[in-house]
């Protein structure tokens, strides 16, 4: 659980925006999405596959 301490007279708005931050950090949500839909492991190592050729195509082309 995340805990924020609020400062005496601080904003609600300030002190929000640094909750958001801090759970942005904490990768909760994108946990929480990959744990909707089940990839097999084959699948996801292909993927992985697929986008290190896709960023190594990127790089040669600028090499070029």
């Amino acid at each position: 659980m995340l805990i924020i301490p609020i400062k005496e007279g601080e904003n609600i708005d300030r002190a929000l925006k640094r909750f958001k931050r801090k759970f942005d950090r904490t990768g909760t949500m994108r946990q929480l999405r990959s744990r909707q839909q089940f990839t097999k492991p084959s699948v996801k190592r292909r993927s992985q596959i697929q986008k290190a050729q896709y960023i190594q195509h990127l790089r040669d082309q600028e090499d070029i």
